[in-house]
């Protein structure tokens, strides 16, 4: 476990906002260590949050508490580890442990391989990350945030779980069971004052794509050329805003593209090919 840094919080660190500073309150994020994840913990505490911040990179963890301050509790958790997972909770300082605000971003695509030819490393993988690690840590912290009376979980899907293309296969799967499980917990939480919600991203510039080419950096970076993609700050100010309305107020579910990102008409084998 890494302990907080003791420099104040850097407010010129945080993504643009536009929307009232929410209440005081703790917010645990996962995969803070880059992307979505670090965009969230920089806005939450330029809101005037805690933020409980888990990653697995321990340089980038330590980095990243010396410049977010007091605000800022970094651990250095595996999701994908049960024990390590309900361990951290157990030890976090008292002020922060009531979690208000669970953002569930920590999640990977690996390959762009069809069915046939995909590793199936790969896709145990992604499906342990994706599902069983964000389930196991959302049934971890419920029961805090009921018997506090609230709470709010916040997943980072993907537009990949409802919309199928060319080698998203098990990705692709993985989100569309984040949407679900989202969902699921709204009918099961009716009669309490938890929330919940699910995010679904378009193409952000973030190391998702060099992650999903096994760290091709020139590979990665043709996904979005002559496009402006979205942002990671863009992602964190949707969260912030759906943790930030009033507490009558769900956002079920909400889909962000960039304005260069749409759909594809149907695709149509005409080489005979899809026969007997």
């Amino acid at each position: 476990m890494l302990a907080p840094a003791t420099n104040k919080m850097s407010m010129h660190s945080a993504p643009y906002s536009s929307v009232a500073p929410p209440p005081a309150g703790v917010a645990l994020v996962t995969g803070v260590t880059s992307g979505i994840g670090e965009a969230c913990a920089r806005l939450f505490c330029a809101e005037g949050w805690r933020v409980v911040g888990w990653g697995r990179r321990r340089d980038r963890l330590e980095a990243l508490g010396a410049s977010l301050g007091d605000l800022f509790f970094a651990q250095s958790v595996d999701v994908r580890d049960r024990a390590c997972v309900n361990n951290s909770l157990q030890m976090l300082p008292e002020e922060f442990a009531p979690i208000a605000v669970l953002v569930s971003n920590a999640g990977l695509a690996l390959g762009v391989d069809k069915a046939p030819e995909a590793n199936l490393d790969d896709w145990e993988t992604m499906i342990d990350t994706n599902c069983r690690a964000m389930v196991s840590l959302t049934r971890a912290v419920l029961p805090g945030m009921i018997q506090r009376r609230r709470g709010h979980v916040i997943s980072i899907g993907s537009v990949a779980g409802s919309y199928p293309y060319p080698g998203g296969n098990v990705y692709g799967a993985t989100k569309a069971f984040v949407r679900q499980f989202a969902l699921n917990l709204r009918a099961d939480l009716l009669g309490t004052p938890v929330r919940s919600t699910n995010i679904e991203p378009g193409m952000v510039h973030t190391e998702f794509s060099a992650v999903r080419f096994g760290g091709d950096a020139e590979r990665a970076k043709t996904v979005y050329e002559g496009l402006e993609p979205l942002s990671a700050a863009d992602i964190a100010n949707a969260v912030l805003w759906c943790a930030s309305l009033p507490q009558h107020v769900n956002v079920n579910t909400l889909e962000l593209m960039p304005t260069g990102q749409a759909f594809s008409p149907f695709a149509i084998d005409r080489t005979g090919g899809s026969r007997p």
